[in-house]
């Protein structure tokens, strides 16, 4: 019997980012443990791993990009395109939106990311955002995600959540159990009757990410 929902983390990193070094190989049986049926790979302003992960399981990705922005981050859904990094935020979004794709805002609100676009930010595109991430399991304080959730539910827009896993034994740390869907229009509407399930990581986890850019650093 097919199975009516799946689970969704909307926010993994993988090798093909500056700050993380896990392979594609490890984030398919880390999903495998974990019971994540499909997986965001959301490399810093690269598909390029996204794309080479969905050749070796197409069932299992997403294509995203989480973009830096001149004022921040936001996160591309659906996306065949890389988008390139420092752009405007309205330049940023409206490249996302010319192939189609769908915009999301990836920790929108936590006061402790230098990349996090902040209230003010946010604001001037808010009437251009999909979806904002409402559950960041790599946030330190658990007010933070309140404070996006509410955000979310007062404009009216859709609600995510991702592990933002860096390392694999943290995929599945954040996800959206949702009816399964198939393509762009389908992820929208499951993701409106998406439950949001997860547990914050130690804030120790961000150490690792410290290291994985050292070494690459180190290996040039």
């Amino acid at each position: 019997m097919r199975a009516t929902s799946v689970k969704v983390d909307l926010h993994v990193h993988t090798c093909y980012s500056g700050d993380s070094l896990t392979s594609l190989e490890e984030v398919i049986e880390a999903c495998r443990k974990q019971g994540i049926d499909k997986v965001a790979i959301t490399d810093h302003n690269t598909i390029a791993g996204a794309l080479a992960l969905r050749e070796m399981a197409p069932d299992l990705v997403i294509v995203g990009e989480e973009i830096r922005t001149n004022v921040g981050e936001i996160i591309a859904y659906f996306v065949e395109e890389e988008v390139p990094k420092r752009l405007s935020l309205q330049e940023a979004i409206a490249r996302v939106r010319g192939q189609g794709g769908v915009v999301g805002v990836p920790h929108p609100l936590d006061r402790l990311r230098r990349e996090a676009l902040g209230r003010a930010n946010l604001l001037t595109v808010i009437e251009q955002v999909d979806l904002l991430e409402v559950f960041n399991a790599r946030t330190v304080f658990s007010s933070n995600n309140r404070r996006a959730l509410d955000l979310a539910r007062e404009r009216g827009l859709l609600a995510s959540a991702g592990s933002d896993a860096h390392i694999a034994c943290e995929i599945g740390h954040a996800y959206v159990e949702m009816p399964v869907f198939d393509d762009k229009d389908a992820f929208l509407r499951s993701l409106a009757q998406g439950q949001i399930v997860g547990h914050l990581t130690s804030p120790l986890i961000h150490f690792v990410s410290t290291w994985a850019k050292l070494i690459k650093k180190l290996r040039g």
